[in-house]
């Protein structure tokens, strides 16, 4: 119901433009809301407070799907994606913030519907903050179990209504960036129109652009403020709502997030100096698309200023690999999240130390407490799904006819909710020529991604469903 009011929101554009798109999204509009209405009707004596993890998980996972077949309406009614499978591709790609199109010519779109595709990334984005600070604890899942004690109105059984209260602070921090960022944009190049837009992908970390070039439309003014808001996003949000209170420490003396940052700036500097020595004759330029594409790439935005394809293989190899490395969790960013990456790297250095010291006890630690065995387990095992997923992508998409580096890139960027691969989905190009199978093994491969593997694939074991 309130996904359709947006759908009203956004025929707003065409009454200012007069482009003709009205009748579809109100209708698409009040098809949504019929149906969304009837399910409150038929579900309206049900005990929601017993809702569990095995209803937490489906529900999750429906929620999701449903929005992004709701969601594709706009643009299968209006003619403008006359395909059922691009229409949902599209859609799923902006609600799990993933980026990835399959429009060849994006200006040509009418205003009503680009709005509508930056709305599906800023509601995504947000669902998912909410998502991974509140429910997916619960369920054990995501890495927050991490800080179980600390997620508000969370116990290990059952959803607790606190999580509405922390959905509102959440919402609340949102909307404060999303609109400061919206201003900042209109001080520089862009209009309302276009501001609003990007601001609303870049908060989601989710990457479509208004424009057929991306960023690379824009000065270095615009590059500068959407580099900052990328790094905003891609931290743990409830960091930020700490700092909003006074207590910088929190962000400061956070393990994941100066693991962040650090990896951002380490790897801005070798592509900085790799760039300025072998392509580029302006040193600032070197810097500003080395840091702009390293930050889109890490926080999983997906935005371009330059083609990274056209640099040295050994730049764009590691762009492919930072692929897998994702935002901070507890942001809008996808990937495996900076904190199973630290703890991954922690843990490896002290099974070293347990080899040569068999009888010592070595913990692995963060934030200065012992992290338990079980979590270390799940986060290992989390990888190797990722992995074992990744490879079946790759190989799926081999075998329906794709180049090898467009079967992995194509494989990489969706999962990873990053939008541009390598390969013909690189930064300058998009999706439409991947075959229709393609597309749908693609899409599940963004709602894997974007919800953690486990809470989609645990759906289709038959252990979940016995009683």
């Amino acid at each position: 119901m309130l996904l359709s009011g947006f759908m009203a929101i956004s025929s707003l554009w065409d009454i200012i433009y007069d482009e003709n798109t009205t009748r579809a999204i109100l209708i698409s509009a009040v098809i949504t809301f019929g149906s969304g209405l009837s399910l409150h009707q038929l579900t309206r004596s049900h005990d929601h407070k017993n809702i569990g993890k095995k209803e937490g998980y489906i529900i999750v996972t429906l929620t999701w799907i449903s929005i992004s077949l709701f969601g594709s309406l706009p643009f299968y009614l209006s003619g403008h994606i006359p395909s059922i499978t691009d229409s949902f591709f599209e859609t799923i790609s902006g609600f799990t913030t993933t980026g990835a199109t399959i429009l060849e010519d994006i200006e040509a779109m009418p205003k009503s519907l680009l709005f509508w595709r930056s709305t599906t990334h800023w509601l995504g984005g947000m669902g998912i903050i909410v998502l991974t600070l509140a429910i997916l604890p619960v369920l054990g899942v995501g890495g927050m179990q991490l800080f179980v004690a600390e997620a508000p109105g969370t116990t290990p059984s059952r959803l607790h209504p606190r999580i509405t209260e922390t959905a509102k602070r959440l919402w609340l921090i949102y909307v404060i960036f999303t609109t400061a960022l919206c201003l900042l944009l209109m001080f520089g190049e862009m209009d309302f129109f276009h501001a609003i837009n990007h601001a609303f992908s870049t908060m989601a970390t989710g990457g479509f652009s208004t424009r057929n070039a991306s960023i690379a439309a824009y000065g270095p003014y615009t590059h500068y403020v959407i580099i900052l808001f990328m790094i905003i996003a891609g931290t743990n949000f409830s960091l930020h709502y700490f700092v909003l209170k006074g207590h910088f420490s929190r962000l400061l003396n956070n393990d994941e997030f100066r693991f962040y940052i650090y990896l951002i700036l380490g790897f801005t500097v070798l592509f900085t100096l790799s760039l300025y020595f072998i392509h580029y004759t302006e040193f600032e330029k070197a810097f500003r698309d080395s840091f702009f594409q390293l930050v889109s790439i890490i926080t999983t935005t997906g935005f371009i200023t330059a083609d990274y394809l056209e640099w040295r293989g050994f730049l764009w190899f590691i762009i492919f690999l930072l692929m897998f490395t994702g935002g901070c969790i507890g942001s809008t960013g996808g990937g495996i999240k900076m904190i199973r990456h630290l703890l991954l790297l922690r843990n490896t250095s002290q099974e070293f130390k347990r080899l040569i010291h068999p009888s010592a006890v070595f913990p692995t630690r963060f934030e200065g407490k012992t992290i338990h065995t079980e979590i270390i387990y799940n986060f290992l095992a989390f990888f190797l799904l990722y992995i074992v997923v990744f490879m079946t992508g790759g190989a799926i998409m081999s075998v329906l006819g794709l180049d090898f580096q467009t079967a992995l890139g194509s494989t990489a960027a969706t999962l990873g909710n990053v939008g541009p691969g390598i390969g013909s989905v690189g930064p300058v190009d998009n999706y439409a020529h991947i075959p229709i199978a393609g597309k749908w093994i693609l899409s599940f491969f963004m709602l894997l991604g974007r919800l953690e593997l486990f809470t989609v694939l645990i759906l289709l074991t038959p252990a979940f469903w016995k009683k």
